[in-house]
């Protein structure tokens, strides 16, 4: 069992911080408790210790890391920064983060007003990368205060023998004291208790820097003109497609500015695509940007009935490509972005190839999820593609990717962050729409705005999603969602690129129809911070045992909480 670790996930600056933290993370006991970059300010000047550990029965230690570039010679330190190697003061850095951090403790009233007498504080430095030898040193740093890399089998004992070893007129504290220490330290105990919102802000945050980091991939594609991407639920792969037509309309690496098409399937996905392109300087934004449909009917080719698949899988592409072998050079593209690929038909790749300025090298770039593929379509482009995997999940916390990592592609690593627990409660089919209502009511008690939560059925479209397609249409329908000022009720179907903080899951089926498995994939990974699944647990086993079984201790662990046609719209 590892030590309480706060934050849980911190990001560091160099690899030797890393590696030391994770060193400790994997070493210490569950009572003890590991603090990184904790930054302290007092009326002299601002300190940042790189850990600090909590140590009952031992002390607190409070521990610089220096990387492999860290040089020591006649007594002095020394490290290299840009190119130039400058003194550095390790020790004094920890020696007087040691005594500001015991300071501020001491002179906390929660430690002064329980009349606790001093308890012993130490400092050390460690060098993962830099080994000393055992006849190393200092007047002000002896070898025991110093931790070098063949110390790091051993650096958590180490450190703990540190205080008790030191400080003889200062007792070893308890663990009552140590939790009023880390109290004191992390501003535990006040009364600015965070909201379910403002913990969802940071890890909103910490996905997009994730997502942000994850788009440097596109650097590999720079000289590639042909791409397909790949990657599970919670990816980013909508992020990539957004940065990269924006990269290509704006010109990269020493490329002319591009005529780019970025292209998907759901009109919902499409709306997002719209109003993100919108708030972009005129220069980066793509020529065209929209649905596969919106792209036929620029091109005056008309939407067909939905009751007509043979119009959309071979009528409307062969119009397309017609029109395609007619455009003037400027009506052409010199790219085209595709998301939600896996839900283009065969024959859809035709008229975009023929529409390309160059067709034997112009660009296609495609992101698709072949688990979220919801529709009996297995087209893929007539061309070499070369692909690249994204396999980190960033949007989704960890709670709720374990839930839906069975269904995904591949494995995924889960980078999102920690977040509540997944809640299962057990219905029928019939009566999981009620009960998805119900639950609503309980996120909206919680804690949640209305304007963070979904409700998305498997089955049959929720009353609400009906009564509001019919009376705002589907453009004003899909505004609803990125209005975020009410609960938005929908379908998995057209929820594809979407996620919400907060999703209620209505599986309001028998799970017997085609392509269930899929349909609760996308609705189950829709969530990124909190997901209620409602349903029945012999229905969620026809998309295998495994998610049942998540499902199930689920609903035991938390104990009782309490359209059919394919459309574009759905």
């Amino acid at each position: 069992m590892a030590p309480q670790l706060i934050p849980q996930d911190p990001r560091f600056t160099t690899e030797s911080e890393q590696v030391v933290w994770e060193r400790l993370r994997d070493s210490l006991r569950p009572e003890d408790t590991l603090i990184a970059n904790l930054r302290l300010t007092d009326s002299r000047k601002d300190h940042e210790a790189d850990l600090v550990l909590v140590l009952p029965d031992a002390g607190v230690v409070v521990v610089e890391v220096k990387g492999g570039k860290v040089r020591i010679e006649d007594g002095a330190w020394s490290t290299v920064r840009r190119g130039k190697r400058v003194p550095i003061h390790p020790v004094d850095q920890a020696r007087e983060s040691r005594y500001a951090i015991r300071q501020y403790v001491e002179s906390d009233r929660r430690w002064a007003d329980s009349s606790r007498t001093r308890v012993r504080f130490a400092h050390a430095v460690v060098t993962p990368f830099v080994g000393l030898g055992q006849d190393f040193d200092l007047p002000d740093c002896p070898r025991w205060m110093i931790h070098d890399k063949h110390d790091m089998p051993d650096l958590a004992r180490r450190l703990a023998d540190i205080p008790i070893g030191l400080e003889n007129n200062r007792r070893i504290p308890t663990d009552d004291d140590c939790a009023v220490i880390v109290d004191i330290l992390t501003a535990r105990g006040t009364d600015a208790v965070p909201s379910v919102a403002d913990e969802a802000d940071e890890r909103q945050h910490r996905a997009d820097r994730l997502t942000e980091e994850q788009s440097q991939i596109l650097r590999v594609t720079r000289l590639l003109r042909r791409v397909e991407i790949r990657g599970g639920a919670g990816s980013g792969k909508t992020v990539l497609a957004l940065t990269q037509a924006r990269q290509l309309a704006a010109g990269r690496d020493g490329r002319p500015a591009e005529r780019v098409a970025l292209l998907c399937y759901s009109i919902g996905l499409a709306t997002h695509f719209t109003r993100e392109v919108a708030t972009w300087p005129h220069r980066q934004r793509p020529s065209f940007v929209g649905t596969f449909e919106d792209l036929a009917n620029l091109w005056g080719v008309p939407s067909g009935s939905r009751d007509d698949p043979d119009y959309w899988e071979e009528t409307l592409p062969a119009l397309m490509a017609e029109r395609a072998a007619e455009l003037a050079p400027g009506e052409r593209y010199d790219s085209f972005v595709v998301d939600e690929a896996q839900d283009f038909a065969e024959s859809w790749w035709r008229p975009l190839i023929a529409a390309l300025t160059d067709e034997s090298d112009g660009g296609l770039f495609i992101y698709s999820d072949e688990n979220q593929r919801l529709f009996n379509r297995f087209g893929r482009p007539p061309v070499p593609l070369v692909p690249l995997v994204l396999d980190h999940n960033l949007r989704n916390t960890k709670q709720i990717a374990e839930v839906f990592k069975p269904l995904a592609p591949l494995r995924m690593r889960l980078e999102g962050g920690d977040g509540p627990d997944v809640t299962f409660v057990p219905t029928s089919a019939d009566d999981a729409v009620g009960t998805a209502d119900d639950q609503v009511d309980l996120l909206i008690d919680e804690g949640w705005e209305p304007g963070h939560i979904a409700l998305l059925t498997t089955g049959h479209r929720h009353p609400v999603q009906v009564e509001r397609q019919e009376e705002l249409g589907q453009d004003g329908y899909w505004r609803t969602f990125w209005e975020d000022e009410d609960v938005f009720f929908g379908h998995v179907l057209g929820a594809k690129g979407m996620e919400r903080r907060v999703v209620v899951l209505s599986v309001n089926e028998d799970g017997t129809r085609e392509r269930f498995r899929e349909r609760l994939y996308v609705g189950l990974s829709r969530a990124t911070d909190r997901l209620v699944v409602v349903g029945d647990p012999d229905t969620i086993t026809h998309a295998g045992d495994e998610v049942s079984r998540i499902l199930v201790d689920a609903a035991s662990t938390v104990g009782a909480t309490s359209g059919d046609e394919e459309s574009r719209g759905s």
